[in-house]
């Protein structure tokens, strides 16, 4: 793919004409593609998912573009402060007039808690683009770099949320990029703010290793010690090994989010080229690999444990077909659960029981006997209701949920909830010798039964598989000839494609690197050292990161079966003029909050007026703070930490780090993170595009090193 100009605002289409990109912000750049497929129209009139009588307004909102929406980090000790700035913009935007479309004030999803979700008629066009709005624009940057809000799909919240994630649940998010949803599991892990080091943890996987990168984006801005990112076919996922107790056992997942690939119908609001490419083919095609996926993911389950399913597509042969395939095969160890109560306010049609196959020529099938041979490749027999009606009324399909655009002007969107009660029946007992030897299959044969690999041990699983709790008592190794019997052959090392990874390296008992570190901060005897890592072998280490306990038993239980991409937050960054005070090493603003509690000394506390001096100029002199904090700083060697716990400060803690030079002090945050903490303490720093100046702040003028701060190059953003 070549590089687009970023400068070059307009195109030219075909005819020569020059066309705005941005447009409207949705249907600009689109204006050839006519919002109008008969196919789809035929195809969802005759499934039934849409009430009678409303099909007109279901058609007519897909055809009008998608809200904005966004959310709040509600982890955060600040979502209380971001909400109350929030709500003050929301005041200034109502009722004005943008290009004759009057904006109404943003109103909270009714159905997401404590109020942490948004949505608004302005476009991402009208929003950046506006002189009106641009203050407000430039707050939903900075947050959203910082980390602190979050522009995600209203219906792409709510798989999260049925979760009902607790800080000890180990998680895992299938097919996780971009990560949005990623976000939101690791905030809830993080619900108290009090606990550095939450029990549970998120491995967050994707087949893409491009779009783990975005994943690896999206989890930074959180700063969480508790989540990994890695890299691997989400229907062949391999099952980790953990140390328990001294002894190897299996990880089983308390929490499963599967959001599998899908043809995305539903998103039609905001990606108008489904209009165009629509056909049923796309379903068809993917149906068996969310099978797989979904399959993979009920295996890793432990029991007891519920997994979200999830598509942003409304067709049932993705939703409620892949379904009643998994509840079938389960045999009574899956259930759907009901999660009608769990979200009020939100607006969802039940689950069909009944539904046909089209193929994208038109042909109608209601059961699989009636596909002729020649279709057998294209259609399967999991994609058709269970003809036992006494079975399909036992799983329960209108348990699931189908939510239809034009009910809360949202995208349309499928989940379900299933709740694992036992293992799994091709789990129950132990292979044996004979069924590990696969037997020689013809395309033919592998397609009549897409189940035919689920009871063999795969090579990824053998090593554990005498472990394995769901295969129950089994020889103490499976992968040698003991006793006569010829075991599985070794399993090979992974292919690992995409960017070669630096290692992590886990910080040894005795590393001479880690002693002055611990006397100058004077760390807590509690301090969990051993998760302490970096990313080299050999030479200086750079940087420290730390990882929880239990993400570092992940690590080094599995580093020959996982391809990491990206776990820990960093914590201590090189500083070789801190050699002469006898610490290399300075404290990173990205993990502040999960060092603090263990942190003794070079602690200097701040007032307000401190605070405003230390975010708004780059290098300030040490007279310029006030006298209590000049007399802290100046009795210190040359690193240090500034938190506040005066009453007047906002209702959460601020801690920053910094480093003290002989005459002047330097505060060490990201740009976005010094706008952040400046509007929490009062101060609105804002630079007008029109060249008019800043406007005042809450309490004084604004510095001249705010406007610069704010006329510093931004990198992309979602905004």
């Amino acid at each position: 793919m070549g590089r687009r100009n970023r400068h070059q605002k307009n195109q030219r289409d075909r005819n020569g004409n020059t066309r705005d990109r941005d447009g409207s912000g949705w249907g600009a750049g689109y204006s050839e593609i006519i919002k109008e497929n008969k196919l789809f129209e035929q195809y969802y009139r005759e499934q039934k998912i849409v009430p009678e009588g409303e099909f007109e307004h279901f058609m007519e909102t897909l055809r009008e573009p998608l809200p904005a929406t966004f959310r709040i980090t509600g982890y955060k000790s600040h979502a209380k402060e971001i909400l109350h700035c929030l709500k003050k913009y929301f005041k200034e935007v109502q009722d004005i007039e943008i290009d004759g479309q009057k904006i109404e004030a943003p109103q909270a999803l009714s159905w997401y808690p404590d109020e942490l979700a948004w949505h608004t008629n302005m476009s991402r066009k009208i929003i950046r683009k506006s002189p009106l709005l641009e203050k407000f624009h430039q707050f939903l940057v900075s947050e959203t770099e910082s980390g602190n809000i979050s522009r995600q799909e209203a219906v792409s919240m709510i798989p999260p949320l049925l979760l009902k994630i607790e800080p000890h649940h180990k998680i895992l998010d299938m097919c996780a990029a971009p990560g949005s949803k990623t976000a939101q599991l690791i905030e809830m892990l993080h619900s108290d703010m009090d606990v550095p080091f939450p029990e549970g943890f998120v491995i967050a996987n994707d087949v893409d290793n491009k779009r783990c990168y975005l994943l690896v984006h999206q989890a930074k801005r959180l700063n969480s010690p508790c989540i990994m990112v890695i890299n691997h076919d989400a229907s062949n996922i391999p099952r980790f090994q953990v140390d328990c107790d001294g002894k190897k056992d299996i990880l089983f997942y308390d929490r499963i989010l599967c959001d599998v690939p899908c043809s995305g119908d539903g998103t039609m609001r905001k990606n108008i080229d489904v209009w165009k490419k629509w056909t049923t083919s796309n379903s068809l095609q993917l149906h068996g690999l969310q099978l797989r996926i979904a399959v993979r993911g009920v295996e890793q389950l432990a029991v007891g444990g519920r997994m979200v399913y999830s598509t942003c597509s409304l067709n049932p042969v993705e939703d409620e077909a892949v379904i009643a395939s998994l509840l079938e095969k389960s045999e009574g160890a899956l259930e759907l659960a009901d999660a009608s109560a769990d979200l009020p306010g939100l607006k969802w049609m039940p689950g069909i029981t009944s539904w046909k196959v089209m193929t994208r020529t038109g042909e109608w099938y209601s059961d699989w006997s009636e596909v002729p041979v020649s279709r057998h490749t294209q259609i399967r027999p999991t994609m058709f209701p269970p003809t036992d009606r006494e079975k399909l009324k036992e799983m329960k399909l209108e348990r699931c949920m189908r939510i239809l655009p034009h009910h809360q002007n949202t995208g349309g969107f499928f989940v379900a909830v299933l709740v694992k009660k036992a293992a799994m029946p091709w789990n129950r007992r132990y292979p044996k010798v004979e069924e590990l030897k696969r037997p020689c299959l013809t395309a033919a044969t592998a397609l009549t039964n897409p189940f035919w690999n689920v009871p063999y041990a795969r090579t990824g699983d053998l090593e554990s598989a005498s472990v394995d709790p769901e295969l129950g008592e089994c020889p103490q190794e499976a992968t040698s000839g003991k006793d006569g019997v010829c075991g599985p052959p070794p399993s090979k090392k992974m292919k690992l494609f995409g960017f070669k990874e630096d290692p992590f390296v886990f910080l040894a008992e005795d590393d001479p690197v880690f002693a002055p570190i611990q006397n100058f901060y004077n760390l807590s005897p509690s301090f969990p050292k051993p998760c302490v890592l970096t990313r080299t072998h050999e030479g200086k280490k750079r940087h420290l990161y730390m990882v929880s306990k239990e993400l570092r038993n992940v690590l080094l239980n599995n580093s020959e079966r996982m391809k990491v991409i990206n776990t820990g937050v960093k914590v201590w960054s090189r500083n070789n003029d801190g050699e002469q005070f006898g610490c290399a090493f300075r404290l990173a603003q990205e993990g502040i909050y999960t060092l603090f509690p263990y942190i003794g000394a070079r602690i200097v506390n701040v007032s307000v007026e401190d605070i405003k001096v230390l975010l708004t100029q780059e290098n300030p002199y040490l007279n310029k703070l006030e006298s209590d904090a000049y007399a802290q700083a100046k009795k210190l060697g040359d690193a240090l930490l500034f938190p506040d716990r005066n009453p007047s400060m906002p209702q959460c803690p601020i801690e920053l780090c910094g480093w003290r030079g002989k005459t002047s002090i330097r505060a060490f945050v990201p740009r976005n993170e010094r706008l952040h903490y400046l509007r929490m303490v009062g101060v609105e720093v804002f630079q007008s595009k029109q060249g008019k100046g800043p406007e005042p702040a809450v309490e004084g003028e604004l510095t001249e090193q705010e406007v610069e701060l704010e006329k510093a190059p931004r990198g992309h953003h979602m905004w």
